[in-house]
């Protein structure tokens, strides 16, 4: 027997209280004799043992009616009895997260995982109802076949999945089929990271849990492959680091061609340089030898290779303007030229172009009819001369002492790059840049600050120069903002998958996707497996009960157990309504027992006055 609200049982200690009037009860009040109760008082003495058994028995049924009170609130279950099982609700929450692919005893975790979900539902009856859960969230219910066939379909995803939202569905599904016996079983590799914090068991529904009790492997991955910068003039480095217990020798390729081979050290990033011959947005990745995990042995990038921009700085943009475009000449991150203008917008008179407010305000209105003949949707409007703090993408914690409204002229196709309160202060459009603030210290500390010259650099190549577009980093099957103009996703072997809407599932498989608009690369998606993924240490088996679901949660490392209590462990039946029927009969005895010998105690109290 078990109870599903044991807190309940704490009402028991009611019963102290027959108990203790049992114990104090006490004749009180003035005894006077007279010669004609003797012989009912002798009569009294002669029945003192019947009395006292009487009492004794009232006591019992008082406590015994309080216990069955208290046990029925505890709301008790316990298992049916005799062969099979009752009809039972059954969901199984079977973790494919990419850590179940490690191999392990020569066969990968999951594929033990999913022999122990078969074996479970070879114990069905046709009057059960099953439904599997993977780590994806996907709910696939039906007959025991029909699981068994959707169990040979599911193969190790390739990040983390959510395993919280699978475990909620499952329960979900069960509490929903209306049957009384419900369970929900899970099969997991018992990760710390994927269960790092507990999870809220909604409902009464028990949970039994299978996790391995040996130790993982030792593991090796990739945790870092990353451009720098993301867009190449032609040259650029690549970031490499390794989680490995020793030195390691990795692989870097562009394309289909080895770039370079090297070898980290734990904990140590490298870095290598290159000016490859490729041009355009090309895949690259890094990888390492396969291990007992496979899936984490090869991280992604993507980067786009091109000659540097040509920038001219008119004198209107100011020197601080100048001397960062300076410093990026020198690293040949742009070059001396007059394809992109960086200027005050009253002397611009073509795009592509950054451009900033005249620091005079007698110019502001030259410079929004200067706005207007270069067919940009954006007007300077009122000055706003209070201090606020910028947030954009690179320049988290600008200050920005004052600015110019940024008004928009129509429908505007324009990303805001930067907002300071809830307005606009930096806006990009096609072969535009524009900002609110000259680039003076006294109206910001952007052209003082750390993340200027990379910001402005980025800014030069990815939105002004020939080709658009930049690379967005995420995880598998995560949502993903659609870009503007995007109608379609590359894969590396060239297939294409249109998106749509606002925003779309990124893709499952890990890998460098590049966005199409048109018939045009426009920039990348690089999908990769989260980093925590590959930390393969497991909670032990106490602890991983508290981490899975709270309230009525088993977890064993032995798996015959698991199966054999898979259906029976759920085939259990509420005992509410038996004890409280106890508890009616109890009290029905106890009003019997109270009422039989009602006047013996007349009688026996006869030659008493008080």
């Amino acid at each position: 027997m078990s109870f599903l609200s044991p807190w309940f049982l704490a009402l028991a200690g009611a019963a102290l209280v027959p108990l203790l009037i049992h114990l104090l009860r006490r004749r009180i009040g003035l005894q006077v004799e007279f010669p004609a109760a003797r012989y009912l008082a002798r009569a009294e003495r002669e029945h003192s043992r019947t009395l006292r058994m009487r009492n004794l028995l009232l006591m019992l049924l008082r406590v015994l009616a309080v216990v069955l009170l208290a046990m029925a609130a505890a709301r008790p279950t316990a298992r049916t009895m005799g062969a099979g099982h009752a009809p039972t609700a059954l969901a199984i929450v079977l973790d494919n997260s990419m850590s179940t692919s490690v191999v392990e005893g020569g066969t990968p975790l999951l594929e033990q995982l999913k022999r122990a979900a078969r074996d479970a539902i070879a114990g069905a009856s046709p009057d059960d109802r099953v439904w599997l859960v993977t780590a994806d969230g996907s709910l696939r219910g039906g007959t025991s076949a029909a699981i068994g066939e959707e169990l040979d379909r599911v193969r190790a995803l390739s990040g983390a999945g959510r395993l919280r939202d699978a475990l909620s569905r499952g329960i979900g599904a069960v509490e929903a089929s209306g049957m009384d016996a419900r369970h929900v079983v899970v099969l997991t590799d018992g990760q710390r990271t994927s269960w790092s914090e507990a999870t809220q068991n909604r409902g009464d529904v028990p949970v039994l849990v299978w996790a391995p009790g040996r130790a993982p492997p030792a593991n090796r991955a990739v945790v870092l492959a990353e451009s720098r910068p993301v867009r190449w003039t032609p040259r650029g480095a690549i970031a490499v680091r390794l989680q490995s217990p020793d030195s390691t020798t990795y692989r870097m390729a562009l394309g289909q061609r080895t770039l370079a081979r090297g070898t980290v050290l734990p904990g140590e990033e490298a870095i290598l340089r290159a000016a490859p011959a490729e041009r355009g947005w090309t895949e690259g990745s890094v990888e390492i030898e396969p291990d007992e995990l496979p899936a984490d042995n090869i991280r992604h990038f993507a980067l786009w290779i091109g000659a540097a921009p040509t920038v001219r700085v008119m004198p209107g943009a100011g020197q601080f303007a100048r001397n960062a475009i300076d410093v990026l000449k020198s690293s040949e991150r742009v070059a001396e030229g007059s394809a992109i203008v960086v200027a005050s917008a009253d002397e611009a008179s073509t795009i592509p172009a950054f451009l900033l407010p005249p620091t005079d305000a007698v110019r502001l209105g030259a410079a929004n009819r200067s706005l207007e003949r270069l067919g940009i949707p954006w007007r300077f409007g009122a000055v706003r001369r209070e201090a606020g703090i910028a947030r954009g993408e690179q320049l988290q914690g600008i200050a920005v002492a004052w600015r110019y409204q940024l008004v928009a002229r129509g429908a505007v196709d324009a990303d805001t790059l930067a907002v300071v309160g809830r307005e606009p202060w930096i806006v990009s459009g096609p072969k535009y840049v524009l900002i609110g603030s000259p680039l003076m210290p006294d109206a910001t500390s952007l052209p003082v600050a750390a993340a200027f010259l990379p910001w402005l650099g980025d800014v030069l190549s990815s939105r002004l120069h020939a080709d658009p577009g930049t690379v967005r980093f995420t995880t598998p099957g995560a949502s993903v903002a659609r870009p503007t103009g995007v109608d379609a996703l590359e894969s590396g072997d060239g297939r294409r998958i249109p998106v749509a809407g606002a925003s779309f599932e990124a893709p499952v498989g890990a890998g460098t996707y590049f966005f199409i608009e048109g018939a045009r690369r426009v920039g990348a998606l690089v999908v990769n497996p989260e980093v925590p993924e590959s930390q393969l240490d497991r909670w032990p088996t106490r602890e991983l009960a508290a981490r899975v679901a709270t309230g009525n949660t088993r977890v064993t490392d032995n798996r015959d157990e698991w199966v054999r209590l898979a259906f029976t462990g759920a085939a259990r039946r509420s005992l509410i309504a038996p004890m409280l029927i106890a508890a009616l009969l109890v009290l029905g005895l106890e009003t019997v027992v109270a009422t039989t010998g009602a006047g013996g105690i007349v009688g026996g109290g006869a030659g008493r006055q008080t």
